[in-house]
Order: C-alpha cells, then sequence, then structure tokens
C-alpha cells in the first residue's frame, strides 16, 4: 500500500471543512483525522478558547463511541467458547428481570430495552443514584416486543458490561485495557480524564456565551459512554475496525460486527446497526462506525473499506457541528480529491488444475452465472451481467467450498462429477448449475422436456 502524503489542495480542503464546521457550530475547539490505507495522514485542529491548543493527543470525551469498545469485549467472550451470541442473559447474568433477551440483541439494540434509565439524565448525574442493575433498568425495563425492531438503548450496554465482568471475574475498565487498549497501543484511551484534555462546555443558542458542564463518572453506564480518548487514538481503533488483528479480534470476526443485525431506519442516510456498529449509506458512501455524545462532548468515526479510509471528529460542545456529517465529509474530500489507486494485478501463485476446469460461464435455469478463480484456493460465483444473487466461497480442504457473504453466505458449494471424473454440475444449497441452460445430462430439478429447445410459430 502507498503511504504518500496527501496532496497540499487536499490538506487545505480538509482544513477549510473543519474550520467551517467549528465556526459555523460554534465549537470551543474541535479536532479532526483522517487515516489512508492504515496510516494517520492528515491531523486538523481549531479553537477559539486562550489556552487550549488542541492537537491529536489531547483527550476529549467519545460517549457513545464507548460501546463499539464494549462489543469488541464481547465478541472476544464469543470467540474464546465462553459464550454464545444467542445465548439469553440470563444463561451468564442472572436475576437481571429481563433475562431472556439474548447477547446479540443487546448487540444490536433489539432487546426491546428502554432509551434511557429511569429517573434523573444520567448523563448528567452521579453515579451513586444508580449503585445497581435495577436502579439503571427501572420497573419497566421493556418499551418493545424483544427482537421485533431496533430501539437504541444505553442500559442494554451497562447489562452487556455487567456480562463481561461476570463472564471475566474483573472490571470492564481493566478487561478493557488489558484486552483492547494496550494491544492497539492506545495509551491515551481512558476512563478518566488524563491530562492533556479538553473541558467539556455548553454553548447558549443565541449567544456567544458559555457554561461548563460537569464530567460525571458513569458509573455501571460506563461501559455505554464513559472514555476518553484522542483523535490518534481513534485512528488506531479504525484501523482495527478495518484490518482486524489477531491480538485483539480476528477480521472474520470483526466483520462479522460491521453486517447489519438491525432494521434500516429511514432518513437521509439509511442507517441500520451491526454488533455494536452504526452502519450508515449516504453521499455514495457505505460506512461504519459509531458516534458519541455527552454534556460537552460530541464525537464522531467512520471508516469507508472501499476507499481504505478513516475519519474521526471530536468537539468540546454539548451540540454545535454536526460531527457525524463532517467526518463522512472528510473521508469524501480525500476520496474524491485523491481516489485510491489500485493494486498491480497479479497473477495467482499456483492453481488447481481441478478447481481451474470450472471457471467460466454457468447456468442456473437460463440465468448466466460465471465461476471465477481467487487467492488461496477461494473462488468467487456470481451473475454474468447485472444484479443478482452471488458470493464468495473458501475452501474447505475436501473439494468443496462455504460461502462467506451474500445470499449463499454459509452454503455449501460443490463440484459434482461423474463417474469418469468429468463434471456434471455444481450444486449449492438445491441449486443446480449446468453448463448449458438446463443440460439434459445433468439432474436439473424437476426435470428438462426430452424435445429439447424449440421454435414457436
Amino acid at each position: 500500500m502507498s503511504h504518500e502524503e496527501l496532496l497540499p489542495s487536499t490538506r487545505r480542503s480538509l482544513t477549510h471543512r473543519i474550520a467551517t464546521a467549528q465556526a459555523e457550530g460554534r465549537a470551543p475547539s474541535l479536532v479532526a483525522a483522517v487515516v489512508r490505507d492504515g496510516e494517520l495522514v492528515w491531523t486538523g485542529a481549531r479553537t477559539s478558547v486562550a489556552g487550549h491548543a488542541p492537537d491529536e493527543n489531547v483527550q476529549y470525551r467519545i460517549g457513545s463511541i464507548t460501546k463499539t469498545f464494549t462489543a469488541v469485549l464481547v465478541m472476544r467472550l464469543r470467540d474464546e467458547g465462553l459464550i454464545d451470541l444467542t445465548d439469553p442473559l440470563e444463561k451468564h447474568l442472572p436475576g437481571t428481570g429481563v433475562g431472556e433477551v439474548t447477547i446479540a440483541e443487546l448487540l444490536s439494540h433489539t432487546g426491546g430495552l428502554g432509551a434511557e434509565t429511569p429517573g434523573e439524565w444520567w448523563e448528567r448525574s452521579s453515579a451513586s443514584l444508580r449503585p445497581e442493575l435495577r436502579d439503571v433498568l427501572g420497573e419497566q425495563p421493556f418499551k418493545h416486543p424483544v427482537g421485533r425492531r431496533h430501539h437504541y438503548s444505553n442500559p442494554g450496554y451497562t447489562l452487556l458490561g455487567s456480562l463481561i465482568e461476570a463472564v471475566r471475574g474483573e472490571p470492564w475498565e481493566v478487561v478493557l485495557r488489558r484486552e483492547v487498549l494496550e494491544p492497539l497501543g492506545m495509551r491515551r484511551t481512558s476512563g478518566q480524564p488524563q491530562a492533556p484534555h479538553a473541558g467539556g462546555w455548553a454553548v447558549h443558542p443565541w449567544a456567544d456565551v458559555l457554561l461548563p458542564e460537569p464530567a460525571e463518572d458513569l458509573g455501571l453506564m460506563a461501559p455505554a459512554g464513559q472514555l476518553w480518548s484522542t483523535a490518534a487514538d481513534l485512528a488506531r481503533f479504525a484501523v482495527f475496525l478495518m484490518e482486524g488483528d489477531d491480538r485483539v479480534l480476528g477480521v472474520d470476526s470483526v466483520g462479522e460486527m460491521k453486517r447489519p443485525a438491525a432494521p434500516a431506519e429511514p432518513g437521509e442516510w439509511e442507517m441500520t446497526y451491526g454488533l455494536g456498529v452504526v452502519l450508515a449509506g449516504g453521499k455514495g458512501y457505505t460506512l461504519a462506525g459509531h458516534s458519541g455524545s455527552l454534556p460537552g462532548f460530541i464525537a464522531s468515526l467512520w471508516i469507508s473499506e472501499k476507499d481504505g479510509l478513516a475519519a474521526v471528529t471530536l468537539a468540546n460542545c454539548t451540540s454545535g457541528p454536526p460531527v457525524a456529517l463532517v467526518a463522512a465529509e472528510l473521508l469524501q474530500i480525500v476520496a474524491e480529491a485523491e481516489p485510491r489507486i489500485p493494486e498491480p494485478w497479479r497473477p495467482l501463485p499456483e492453481v488447481d488444475q481441478a478447481v481451474l476446469e470450472l471457471a467460466g460461464p454457468w447456468y442456473w435455469g437460463t440465468s448466466a452465472y460465471v465461476l471465477r478463480l481467487a487467492a488461496e484456493g477461494a473462488v468467487e460465483l456470481g451473475p454474468l451481467a447485472g444484479a443478482g444473487r452471488g458470493s464468495r466461497f473458501r475452501p474447505n480442504g475436501d473439494g468443496t467450498w462455504t460461502g462467506l457473504d451474500g445470499y449463499f453466505a454459509g452454503e455449501r458449494l460443490e463440484a459434482v462429477r461423474r463417474a469418469d471424473g468429468s463434471v456434471s454440475h455444481l450444486d449449492l444449497a438445491s441449486f443446480v448449475f449446468t453448463r448449458e441452460p438446463y443440460d439434459v445430462a445433468a439432474p436439473v430439478p424437476g426435470g428438462v422436456d426430452p424435445e429439447g429447445w424449440r421454435g414457436l410459430a
């Protein structure tokens, strides 16, 4: 991958965008960063507060971006075989009163739980007001039937934090630091602010004056929004969300987090939720990441995998600049000004002749498909032209493949051979693919009219 610096014109466009956001959003300060192909290639900051010199190493509170970190810890438990995402919460954390909700439903906000805690606004209230889970959930924790719809739930992530503590036998933040922050080199991410850090402010909606916001310890709610971090540290986390890291979570499990697990929500951008990750389609881009807010702070992190880009935007105001939109536009600026240069085409280092024999056109009924070889024995099967069902397949080592994505994810692909070793057809989840449309020599479901193809006068 190329790690060349951004062009001066691109850097100026990025600076102009955050300067406009800070000025129009009336933010005391705003910090941003852009990652390209795994490298931090640009940072910028704007401030109007005397004595405050923000940069990529100054801490800001990141609010609900914390949820993605919590989700990573849950996925680690799953990958270690300590839990299953289909497990009801009660199996590992009894006595909550909402134990029928599954771990996957909590991760994807489809458990039907309320959005907030009962009582005072928890983000501006002392953690001592919520000493136990029942104080977080309240007497009527469910707002919707379990598993029926997406309803964002802060208490749901409190339950996930308590689940982590129950399984690990250690506090959530201790586990987070050992298993995620230290391996990723995120030394400036913490549960409590560490100097230098920004102060949180409220900006009067109708006057250019400020009011300091309290920085409360969230207590049991910490796994939903406690963390402080920096633009540089979140850039490291963004690289992890794109590439995975076997010391923390492999690329397949990180990819699982970025697949839709909740219904899409209508709007200017189509939004849905994976497992601790927001998924958004807008302005021609498909983005994954999370936003966050707590009194005095707003934050956003987006990645665009197809462009190899990530962007982080942090501001120290309760409301103001649209940081999620700004981060997306930083990605757009780079992607349009400096489009990704494709890697050179290279031939496969080796090829299995039995697999090469399968390459080329196949027919499902009269629909034309094509099978292509990929690296390491993988294959791709999809429509010859236009849209349709298609998937990538990984080899199983026995002459069959398993679907990785698309319609055939998890399904088994097999090349069925005749007694003489020649290929009869491809069998895929009851679909029979033949070399000719409705090949009479293949076991086409329902058979083929013996008179064959004909014209019609």
